[in-house]
């Protein structure tokens, strides 16, 4: 079996701050700060540390603005949502992150570690994998998202955005893979230099209406990168399918579509308006603040706040978010509309959360958030789920991600859930 290896990077790779030329390409600068020693640690002394570095990186910030809850509705559980079916259509996957459907009904699973799995139809996971891929699977970084290309077959790309150890230490990337029917090949790079960290990862990939490729990053642990324009962290980016910058983005020669973000999980398109909104991880220690996860409407340009700000603090510079919650950590994964709602897989809160929205255009308000499979804020029937995806017979379906180290797995984890909703 052949391992894929993205082509050579340069000799020195941004993995902090980057400059784009005006056809797309990364122009590297000499990375500077803190040292990416501690992401070749274990896990479990990871998870003991974190707080340690998260003090560190926000010594040097004035504390964020603590604002108040946007939405006017309660959270409501749901542990049998009536008329609602669950079954598992997939098992045995280890840690996955991302799942696209090809035309003819097939499915590609990502795997944190570095594997990319076929599906038939009938959920029949193949046991050669689709591809291999070398990547930095430390914390929460590897093997992430996967979108493909707009025209798909024609264009026969796939798109992975992943972890890979360089020189100076880990950077993510977004790179293409071709399409050979059971198995793919590298192709190119598409996007390099986005910073990578232990925590706030960032992995989201999806292509829109407008055929752009959209790109959800973390803060890498160091909050001042989310507001810096020069930083691909904490960001959502818009390229072409080649990687290249389009003339009307909001910042001219950037691919910087969105700023101020914490750590970007999902994204997804409403299906009348068009509107794009994204799923958020909230602080987890940083400036001694717990939970407040969000979800965004995104709008070009647009600052959302972190870390001068987290949830709803009415600034003229700053957008809102349209829910906020500060009980307790959910936090967010992948999204999807499920019609006008929203679709939210969480993963401590081990719910799908389903968020009901009144309005149009670019104004929304929530009426109704449901978690459903919960009985409480941290308890749920499946665990942690990663995604939650559109399937092309008018189901949805839920990764489960409870081999992470973080989860308690069940029998046959991890999972893809194949969940049939009411007409």
């Amino acid at each position: 079996m052949a391992i894929l290896y993205p082509a050579r990077s340069p000799k020195v790779l941004p993995t902090h701050r980057l400059d784009y030329n005006h056809q797309g390409a990364a122009v590297a600068m000499r990375r500077r700060g803190h040292s990416n020693g501690y992401a070749r640690c274990l896990i479990a002394l990871a998870c003991c540390t974190v707080s340690f570095l998260l003090i560190q990186a926000t010594m040097a910030h004035t504390a964020p603005l603590e604002g108040s809850v946007p939405q006017s509705v309660q959270d409501q559980f749901i542990t049998e949502p009536p008329g609602i079916s669950v079954e598992s259509w997939v098992s045995g996957l280890n840690i996955p992150w991302s799942l696209v459907f090809l035309p003819d009904g097939r499915g590609l699973v990502s795997e944190r570690r570095g594997q990319i799995r076929l599906i038939g139809p009938g959920g029949q996971l193949a046991q050669k994998p689709y591809a291999t891929l070398q990547v930095a699977a430390h914390g929460e970084g590897g093997l992430t998202g996967l979108a493909l290309h707009p025209k798909f077959p024609e264009s026969p790309y796939v798109y992975v955005m992943l972890t890979r150890q360089e020189r100076e230490g880990s950077a993510n990337a977004v790179i293409r893979l071709k399409h050979e029917g059971d198995h793919a090949q590298f192709d190119r790079d598409i996007v390099v230099g986005i910073p990578a960290g232990t925590f706030h990862d960032g992995g989201r990939i999806a292509f829109g209406p407008d055929g752009m490729l959209y790109i959800g990053t973390g803060d890498s642990t160091h909050p001042g990168l989310a507001k810096d324009l020069h930083s691909l962290a904490g960001k959502i980016l818009r390229v072409t399918a080649e990687g290249e910058i389009p003339s009307d983005n909001p910042f001219a020669g950037s691919p910087i579509y969105s700023y101020g973000h914490r750590n970007v999980q999902g994204l997804a398109w409403h299906p009348q308006s068009g509107m794009l909104f994204a799923s958020e991880h909230g602080p987890t220690g940083e400036f001694g603040l717990h939970a407040r996860d969000e979800i965004n409407l995104i709008k070009p340009g647009g600052n959302y706040g972190w870390p001068d700000a987290t949830c709803a603090v009415s600034r003229p510079k700053l957008i809102d978010p349209l829910v906020c919650w500060t009980d307790a950590s959910v936090p967010p994964g992948g999204i999807a509309f499920a019609g006008n709602d929203l679709l939210v897989a969480t993963l401590r809160s081990e719910a799908l959360i389903r968020i009901q929205f009144l309005g149009s255009g670019d104004r929304y308000r929530v009426i109704a958030i449901q978690r459903w499979f919960a009985s409480s804020r941290s308890s749920g029937r499946y665990g942690r789920l990663r995604d939650v995806v559109a399937g092309p017979d008018g189901t949805f379906y839920v990764l489960t991600s409870n081999r992470h180290g973080r989860g308690r797995a069940r029998p046959g984890d991890d999972h893809i859930l194949r969940i049939h909703l009411p007409p």
